[in-house]
């Protein structure tokens, strides 16, 4: 997982890198959520921008809570 994360995130810097896998490994669960709500809001016709922030938003204190 760690090396499919790197790739998708090649353009972003190393030590962003490193704290955004850190997050994922400690709940994936929620990142798993996160990816499928995001993705059903598309398919409902938003962006993924906006559909990235409104699912956000939605776990913003779950995510607080893991930085």
């Amino acid at each position: 997982m760690r090396k499919m994360m790197k790739s998708k995130l090649k353009d972003v810097p190393e030590a962003e890198q490193e704290k955004m896998i850190g997050m994922i490994e400690k709940n994936p669960e929620l990142f798993q959520k996160i990816g499928l709500e995001v993705q059903n809001l598309m398919k409902q016709g938003k962006d993924q921008m906006s559909a990235t922030m409104e699912v956000m938003q939605k776990y913003q204190e779950e995510l607080k809570k893991i930085i």
